[in-house]
């Protein structure tokens, strides 16, 4: 027994001993000032890191499909008084537009080209029912940056008016085996630029006037 009393004695002195030695570091403040110039480096080093990566986040932008400069639709050919080519009459209005590749060339783009006519009765604009949808078509494989396709509709005004004022919807649609994996819409606007199929060169407007 007194051994065991000797023994616990030992452990009492050692658990004494250690809070004095402390406690003489951070009165000389030896201890203290070591700490602390750890900490700061320590913590210098964790700003310095997180300030690179934040502000590589505030610069990458995360593009969606609507925000992408490459989705776009427009008016190229408008009633024109001269056309080129046959399929280019005095009543014709084309739609021109562009999507955006996923750069998957597994997923098929595909666009379908609406026009829209302004009824004055109601001040609304309303989808032409006879001749005004080129149901889907297909523009290309996903792999390229952009594809852009048209379409060429021709159109009279209704009896008893003199010009008719038209615009072009167009619907989006990437495809992977079959289903839909991302979808879009836009009407036609201007400042576009048409790969081909524009008349005269260079035209892009959001609307076509078509007079009898």
């Amino acid at each position: 027994m007194p051994l065991l009393r000797a023994l616990a004695g030992i452990i009492t002195r050692r658990r004494v001993e250690r809070p004095r030695v402390a406690a003489r570091s951070l009165r000389d403040g030896r201890y203290a000032a070591t700490v602390s110039s750890r900490t700061g480096i320590v913590a210098v080093l964790v700003i310095a890191c997180a300030l690179p990566v934040a502000a590589v986040a505030q610069k990458r932008k995360v593009v969606t499909v609507d925000g992408s400069r490459h989705l776009w639709a427009t008016v190229n050919v408008c009633d024109p008084a001269d056309p080129p080519a046959e399929e280019i009459g005095p009543d014709t209005i084309g739609i021109r537009a562009s999507m955006p590749g996923s750069r998957d060339g597994r997923e098929v783009m595909y666009m379908r080209f609406r026009v829209q006519f302004f009824k004055e009765a109601d001040q609304k604009w309303h989808n032409v029912s006879n001749g005004g949808d080129s149901g889907w078509q297909r523009a290309g494989l996903a792999r390229y940056k952009a594809r852009q396709s048209g379409r060429y509709f021709r159109f009279s005004p209704p009896s008893g008016q003199a010009t008719v004022l038209l615009r072009g919807k167009v619907n989006f649609e990437w495809r992977l085996r079959g289903e839909v994996t991302r979808r879009a819409v836009k009407l036609t606007s201007k400042g576009h630029k048409s790969s081909a199929g524009s008349f005269p060169a260079g035209y892009s407007e959001a609307t076509c006037v078509i007079t009898a």
